[in-house]
């Protein structure tokens, strides 16, 4: 049997899992309705970690029954527990991406992608290894064509905020994103030169969310709750009403990446799965993961109001003038800016789940007990509460900007955002995503372009199916 303990944590009271599944098929169906309509997601994984007194305990999850057994999970809601997620040596994650099921293939080319392949499989670690090196070799262009696209970004914001009064920032900042991420990938290629023309980001949000279906709750007001829980999490939603615009964006990618591919043909990955591949990446990991991201950023700064502007106008412009401009250099110096996002990730992580499966019998602990997992069970960790764990954080309900700074450098490591700790960099024998750093930086450079041209602004937000809504109500240009 492994153990995920160290010496101190061995000594910790074995406990019996506590939870259960309820009848069969009726338990699931209750606990689905409990975490899209009777509770919340952050409701439903809070009430049975407060009933249980236990922050390790049995739940259905979704998108169960259609996806039983697999919906019987042990639930880890604390940071310590949290981590055996990350142990490969322990967890088996085949077929595993952000929930307990895997989409068809059909939405991939008809290839099972690098996201959902184990790290024992022998092809992860080829396709894994191309995107880093392949990220490694464009590193270059990184800030020169994030600038770039930012800097449409604002036209854009001025224009709707002068003529509409307010500016809806999701919107703008996915068209930011994908014009980035396609020019990075593509040549520098504009997606506008392509079959794809402006609706790229509208054919990724239907591809991202036929495949994320079982997990939304839409809460359409004039649609019973057992309807849309017919139609969205009973059976998985097929792949052909975007048999056509799925065309597209491969069309759009395979034309525009010839270096790119012609690499992968040379480590024996076949050109179209290589493209596949890379989609997923662009399409899922990078834009989705940013359409979530960039508004939480955006959102939470916002509302944390003038003084952390005043505090982060200050930073930024002293080091950019001091460095003579945004360089990796200046970047790294603003220790502030680097922990407003670091806090954004840990508050509101792109990615709420994590799944994998007990590759033996194991022992894992949270802060108080130990647990056994029995070979094969499902294991699914709520990542909002693990970093949120008041054993870790101080007041961590609260959004606090420079939490990050000094001391609190050392409390990186538990945020998991990236499906691995923020400490780690990811490598070809882990699941942590290969962009890990350049989300980072990206999220550093758009408070850093920001507030080189704005003094402070206010916002309203709200809650999308995937993450918040920002509009802007107002922005003062920098008067310094």
């Amino acid at each position: 049997m492994a153990n995920s303990s160290d010496s101190s944590a061995s000594k910790l009271q074995l406990r019996d899992l506590p939870g259960d599944y309820g009848l069969p098929l009726f338990g699931a169906i209750k606990d689905r309705y409990d975490f899209h309509y009777n509770q919340g997601t952050d409701g439903f994984f809070r009430s049975r970690m407060q009933n249980y007194q236990s922050t390790v305990y049995r739940a259905n999850v979704p998108p169960g029954p259609f996806n039983a057994p697999k919906s019987k999970a042990i639930v880890l809601v604390d940071a310590v527990s949290f981590t055996v997620l990350f142990d490969n040596s322990k967890v088996d994650k085949k077929n595993f991406f952000d929930g307990t099921f895997m989409p068809s293939t059909d939405f991939t080319g008809g290839y099972r992608l690098c996201p959902f392949l184990d790290t024992s499989e022998p092809k992860h670690a080829t396709i894994k290894g191309f995107f880093l090196s392949t990220l490694a070799k464009l590193h270059n262009r990184f800030i020169p064509l994030f600038l770039s696209s930012m800097s449409e970004l604002f036209t854009n914001l001025e224009h709707e905020l002068s003529n509409k009064g307010e500016a809806y920032f999701n919107t703008i900042s996915d068209n930011m994103t994908f014009d980035f991420i396609f020019r990075l990938l593509c040549e520098n290629k504009s997606p506008s030169e392509t079959s794809l023309g402006s609706d790229g980001p509208t054919f990724l949000n239907k591809w991202v969310f036929f495949q994320l279906a079982p997990l939304i709750t839409l809460g359409l007001k004039y649609v019973p709750n057992f309807i849309e829980d017919l139609v969205l999490h009973t059976f998985p939603l097929p792949f052909c009403p975007l048999k056509s615009d799925y065309k597209k964006i491969f069309d759009a990618f395979y034309n525009s990446m010839g270096s790119i591919l012609d690499e992968a043909e040379k480590i024996g990955v076949k050109r179209d799965e290589a493209c596949h591949n890379f989609i997923f990446l662009a399409g899922f990991n990078s834009y989705g993961g940013n359409k979530v991201f960039f508004p939480a950023l955006i959102k939470w700064v916002g509302a944390a109001g003038e003084s952390l502007h005043r505090r982060l106008v200050d930073e930024i412009r002293t080091i950019v003038k001091e460095e003579g401009g945004v360089t990796l250099s200046a970047l790294n110096k603003m220790s502030l800016t680097k922990s407003v996002v670091y806090e954004t990730l840990r508050i509101e992580p792109p990615v709420p789940f994590q799944t994998a499966k007990a590759r033996e019998d194991i022992v894992i602990n949270s802060h108080d007990s130990s647990f056994l997992i029995k070979k094969d069970e499902i294991i699914f960790g709520y990542q909002p509460l693990a970093t949120k764990d008041p054993k870790i954080f101080d007041n961590p309900e609260e959004f606090i900007g420079d939490r990050f700074m000094g001391d609190g450098e050392k409390l990186i490591e538990y945020v998991y955002w990236s499906n691995g700790k923020e400490s780690d960099d990811p490598t070809v024998n882990d699941k942590q995503c290969p962009g890990k750093n350049l989300v980072v930086l990206l999220g550093r450079l758009l408070l850093v372009e920001f507030f080189l041209r704005y003094d402070t602004f206010d916002i309203e937000y709200g809650k999308l199916l995937l993450g918040s809504k920002v509009s802007f109500k107002s922005v003062t240009k920098a008067t310094s």
